[in-house]
């Protein structure tokens, strides 16, 4: 067979697995006139104005693009201004700025860890942290999901060195959050240094918004802090956050730092916008934690199949992937926007449906998605018989 007919007939042995397996992804343009319950807009930063109008100053002043990476001419006075506010806010000595969060953790995981290192992470890390640890080339174990046990057990059978332990702050799929007392508890006993993946706590979690981790745990009890900005801080981007020298050795070392173009200077402006906002307005967590306790009640009071979960991610256990493509295809016809999300994103036979809240949602809004997940109920019910 030709190399290019190969190559062909491999991608069309893709698609007919991923599709008989209802498992194919489809991408469509989003709908100004729908409401979404899909995204990761907690504060409702990214459609407020202010941070807009940063945006737009900051365009002005340094340019559309930084135009060349940090270590080059790309860092300019507006990185510095960030960097410094993102360490204030966690309480590190220094924060450093990547272009997304997938390529802070692989920077992170890549600069730090070798063959020698070994790698313990929670069985339900992001993708990003798995596929760090598989840069690496450390060795690299996964302990159950938020289990305190398996995780030492596995730490005291590790003759090596360096060791690391990896977990989601907030976990992407299920909305859960990581015993981060017990698991620097535990680093601790085995000299081991533990990385905390906040991507979905900063701006949501903490006493001053600043996460599960913050300034509640410094950076000898949690040395690496990783942070996204495109989610509670409505933005784009990335941080991490620790002591001096770690910040110092990313910059050395951390390949997806180096070799990349900086953040574009007016996302940077209008993050600064973001993050004096969260500090300042605690009535916009006061109003997303309204809404996820709402939600929650009404949704409970419904029989629907919700997971324990008091974070805006409130995920709907379905099962079966079509029963998932099917409910999300009706809201959809309703004019509402939720995740579908089947293996391998999560494990076989937990698909669900992936209802995040923002402090922009209204109470009718919400209404509205109840009302519409009742009718996929009853018009389950109506159709059981003839199963």
């Amino acid at each position: 067979m030709p190399v290019s007919e190969a190559w062909q007939q491999r991608l069309a042995d893709a698609r007919a697995h991923r599709q008989q397996t209802e498992r194919w992804r489809t991408r469509q343009v989003a709908k100004s006139n729908t409401l979404d319950f899909a995204g990761n807009d907690y504060l409702g930063l990214a459609q407020d104005p202010r941070v807009s109008e940063a945006q737009a100053a900051g365009a002005l002043r340094y340019g559309a693009g930084a135009g060349a990476s940090h270590l080059v001419s790309g860092h300019l006075e507006i990185h510095d201004a960030l960097e410094e506010a993102l360490a204030r806010w966690t309480g590190r000595e220094r924060a450093l700025l990547f272009s997304t969060g997938y390529m802070a953790n692989l920077g992170v995981l890549q600069a730090l860890a070798d063959r020698h290192t070994a790698i313990f992470q929670d069985r339900l890390n992001h993708a990003s942290l798995i596929d760090g640890a598989a840069l690496s080339a450390a060795r690299s174990r996964r302990f159950h999901h938020r289990d305190a046990i398996d995780l030492e057990s596995l730490l005291a059978r590790s003759e090596c060195a360096h060791k690391l332990v990896v977990s989601d702050g907030v976990f992407s799929m299920d909305g859960d959050i990581a015993d981060i007392a017990t698991l620097v508890e535990v680093s601790r006993q085995h000299s081991a240094w533990l990385m905390i993946d906040d991507a979905h706590g900063v701006g949501v979690l903490g006493d001053n918004g600043s996460g599960c981790v913050g300034s509640t745990w410094n950076s000898s009890e949690v040395p690496i802090l990783v942070g996204t900005l495109g989610k509670a801080l409505g933005t784009a981007g990335a941080f991490v956050a620790g002591d001096a020298k770690l910040i110092e050795h990313l910059i050395q070392f951390s390949r997806s730092y180096i070799y990349t173009t900086a953040q574009p200077p007016a996302i940077a402006a209008a993050t600064l916008k973001a993050l004096e906002i969260v500090q300042s307005e605690q009535g916009l967590r006061a109003q997303l934690n309204t809404n996820i306790a709402y939600f929650r009640h009404e949704a409970l009071h419904l029989g629907l199949p919700l997971s324990d979960s008091t974070t805006p991610i409130q995920p709907l256990i379905l099962g079966d992937e079509a029963r998932t493509l099917s409910w999300a295809l009706q809201l959809q016809q309703k004019g509402i926007q939720v995740g579908a999300i089947r293996p391998p994103t999560v494990p076989k036979g937990e698909s669900r449906l992936r209802v995040t809240l923002s402090a922009r949602h209204q109470h009718d809004d919400i209404d509205q998605l109840l009302a519409a997940l009742h009718h996929c109920q009853h018009q389950e019910a109506l159709c059981s018989p003839c199963a």
